[in-house]
Order: structure tokens, then C-alpha cells, then sequence
């Protein structure tokens, strides 16, 4: 185990908390959450989604953990921009070079992507799942607090979902309000 290279790799991955998802910008959406925030709630959606569809919850949280690990070198760029720049090549050409070195864990990881990207697998298939439903709910969120241009990030989305938990949570968030969790709260402060 060469511990300075797993620091590295470590580090890099801590760019992610300084990364801004890009595609809210165009919304309007002057501080939007970052990769690392998009990545640890999309985890936690793949948990709960592996759990309903009696998948492997690790092999799912870490596809979801890991999936835009490449945005701590070449940023995240939304879809318009995608029109211009072969971003899927430049995703494969950095992941290709992080996970890059021999070791177990690595292997491990590119494995992983791999499998997300071929979609072969249930696993695969429910990790997609829940970064599509992340990004839907995020919108969701945006637009009830005030961000209008964000409504087309979550409407009309159902066939992007594939396993029957993640349309039975879309089918809810278009009239969900997300700030129902926290007015269930305030109720107990009376």
C-alpha cells in the first residue's frame, strides 16, 4: 500500500466539495450545491433505492459515490455545453488516469464505473436511478424556494427512471413539497 498515493487520491477527491454543479447556473441558481453534495445525497438515494429493489446497497452507494470523481479535474459542465465538447470522452480519459496505479482499491473502483456505465447489472441500473432522481429532486427544491427555471429539471422526467421505486418516488416529488420534512418538525415545538 503506497499511503502518499492513497492520500492523493484522497485529497483530489476533496476538490469535489469546491466543484459547483454547473447546470443550476443556467436555471439562475446563483449558489448551487456542489459535486460532493450532489454525489453524498445521490448515495443516500442509491441506498434506499438498492434496499426497495433487493439490490446490493454497497455495490450501488459506492457506483453513486464514485461517479463524478472525474469532475475534480475537468469541472461540471451542463448539458448545453455538452452540445460543443465530447465530455463523456474527457470523463473516461480522467477516470482512466485517477484510477490509474495497480491497487486494490482503485481496480475496484474502476470496475465499478465500468458496470455503471454499461448498465448491465441491476445494481448499475438503480445507481443510474438515483443520480437521475437526485438531479430531479434537487430542482424540485430549487423551485420551491423560489427558482421557477428550475421546474424543468423535474417535470416530465418519469421515463429517464427505470426501477419501480425511483417512478414511484417521481410520481410524488412533482407535487411534493420538500420543505415538508421540516414544518413536521416545528409542529413538536408548540
Amino acid at each position: 500500500m503506497n499511503y502518499e498515493e492513497t492520500l492523493d487520491f484522497i485529497c483530489e477527491m476533496g476538490m469535489l466539495k469546491r466543484v459547483s454543479r454547473s447546470g443550476w447556473w443556467v436555471a439562475g441558481v446563483p449558489a448551487p450545491e456542489s459535486v460532493a453534495e450532489h454525489s453524498f445525497r445521490t448515495a443516500v438515494i442509491g441506498h434506499v433505492l438498492a434496499r426497495l429493489e433487493g439490490v446490493d446497497p454497497y455495490t450501488v452507494v459506492l457506483m453513486t459515490l464514485y461517479n463524478d470523481i472525474h469532475e475534480s479535474r475537468i469541472n461540471d459542465l451542463h448539458k448545453i455545453g455538452h452540445r460543443y465538447i465530447d465530455f463523456q470522452a474527457a470523463e473516461q480519459r480522467v477516470q482512466a488516469e485517477q484510477l490509474d496505479g495497480g491497487s486494490p482499491i482503485k481496480a475496484e473502483i474502476a470496475s465499478l464505473l465500468k458496470k455503471l456505465i454499461e448498465q448491465g447489472s441491476p445494481e448499475s441500473v438503480v445507481a443510474r436511478d438515483a443520480d437521475i432522481l437526485e438531479c430531479i429532486l434537487q430542482g424540485k427544491e430549487y423551485y420551491d424556494i423560489g427558482y421557477p427555471q428550475t421546474e424543468e429539471w423535474f417535470t416530465g422526467k418519469r421515463d429517464y427512471l427505470h426501477t419501480e421505486s425511483a417512478q414511484a418516488l417521481y410520481d410524488r416529488i412533482v407535487d411534493y413539497d420538500t420543505t415538508r420534512w421540516r414544518k413536521n418538525l416545528r409542529k413538536f415545538d408548540r
